[in-house]
């Protein structure tokens, strides 16, 4: 029977991250299902729900993950998971949408309480700071989501008006299913 793990890397960012790790659970038999991958500030951090074959333990996942160069320095856990690894419905994406301007504090906060309110659920979220031409701060806040059916004009219109409320520009994209 396979056993189903969470495993969870942070480490130091480095090029070749990705197909090290993807590569060594390849290796030991892992088949890799819902994964992220992200650089966070100077670090990187990979998640992934991953199924080994009977007989590959979590332990030693997590010492051959740890045996590789490009994980030095790296804080690596492997334990079971317990719940499904492939999402229901309300994990499948529908809408892509981007808000971006100047950094607004409060900003995840504000749009996060929209899709709440419209009972959408984020499936991905990713929001990250960077310099402008001229030196000012800007953010981008990037979500993929599920609204519910017959709800998305209502929820997107939202949106539109939270990010021109906040000065941001707002734009999505609905994804065909």
């Amino acid at each position: 029977m396979a056993k189903t793990a969470l495993i969870s890397i942070l480490c130091p960012d480095r090029v070749g991250l990705v197909a090290a790790i993807s590569g060594r659970l390849f290796d030991l038999g892992g088949n890799l299902s819902d994964t992220t991958f992200a650089v966070l500030g100077g670090a990187a951090e990979f998640t992934s729900i991953c199924e080994f074959p009977a007989g590959v333990e979590h332990a030693a996942v997590a010492a051959d993950l740890g045996a590789l160069p490009e994980l030095a320095d790296a804080d690596i856990a492997v334990r079971p998971f317990g719940m499904a690894s492939v999402h229901g419905p309300s994990g499948q994406i529908t809408h892509h949408i981007t808000v971006s301007g100047g950094d607004r504090p409060g900003l995840v906060a504000r749009l996060c309480e929209v899709f709440v309110q419209f009972k959408a659920n984020i499936v991905r979220l990713n929001a990250e700071r960077t310099q402008g031409d001229g030196g000012e701060t800007q953010y981008a806040v990037i979500v993929s989501v599920w609204i519910p059916e017959g709800r998305a004009p209502s929820c997107l219109a939202t949106i539109d008006n939270t990010a021109g409320e906040m000065g941001l520009s707002c734009r999505w994209e609905k994804i065909a299913g």
